[in-house]
């Protein structure tokens, strides 16, 4: 159905149309994954902001640890409460941080057309799409694949999995007996993540329930 409300955009960057244009050609495998975390002010996608976003790419079955993203964004929205978390204070010295605008620029050079991973995605795509929606930019166009979905699917005809449960980064690592290090740092979630995401890629491919060339088929656009 046509939506009435669909908006409509003009006069898009060039950074924005170099991103929109990986798109034009179909993706087959080996896919390339962006794994990503970010770190924010608070959990209201509206209000809160992005403090950093950690990525990493995996491909082939392997992490590339010689190309990782790492951002920390100026802090224009300040929630103390956080900071216990997180551990990024405002204007921190010991940061190199960058606008907003700088940092969508960088990671939209960095994610390409990849396939994106994060635990509890919607979130942290959320708090992206608003974060380009600030500055008069289009959603992003990359499928999405959730960690959560993927760990209740690898688990789904076990007695002790609760298909209603939001289950924390900490407990699927701890099911999947990876290692936790650099807890709430977006680098660190996101290198977790990625850990979690190969195990439970070899996991389904056991049990026959998700092949490498299904997992684009799961994938969504949030």
């Amino acid at each position: 159905m046509l939506s009435w409300f669909k908006k409509t955009y003009h006069d898009l960057p060039d950074f924005w149309l170099a991103y929109d244009a990986k798109f034009e050609s179909k993706i087959t495998p080996p896919h390339r994954y962006v794994v990503l975390d970010t770190e924010t002010t608070g959990f209201d996608t509206k209000n809160d902001r992005i403090l950093s976003i950690g990525a990493v790419t995996v491909f082939n079955q392997t992490i590339n640890v010689d190309n990782t993203l790492e951002i920390f964004l100026q802090q224009d929205v300040f929630n103390p409460k956080t900071v216990a978390i997180h551990g990024i204070l405002k204007d921190d010295d010991e940061l190199d941080t960058i606008s907003e605008l700088e940092a969508l620029k960088l990671f939209l050079v960095y994610i390409g057309n990849a396939i994106l991973v994060a635990h509890h995605a919607h979130f942290d795509i959320t708090m992206i799409n608003n974060a380009l929606n600030r500055h008069g930019l289009p959603k992003l166009k990359n499928k999405v694949l959730d960690t959560g979905y993927l760990f209740k699917k690898s688990r789904i005809r076990s007695n002790l999995i609760n298909q209603q449960e939001n289950y924390s980064l900490d407990a699927v690592a701890d099911a999947l007996s990876v290692t936790i290090q650099d807890r709430h740092t977006a680098i660190g979630d996101a290198y977790i993540t990625a850990l979690v995401f190969l195990k439970l890629k070899a996991s389904l491919a056991k049990l026959k329930k998700i092949k490498e060339e299904d997992l684009i088929k799961i994938a969504a656009i949030l």
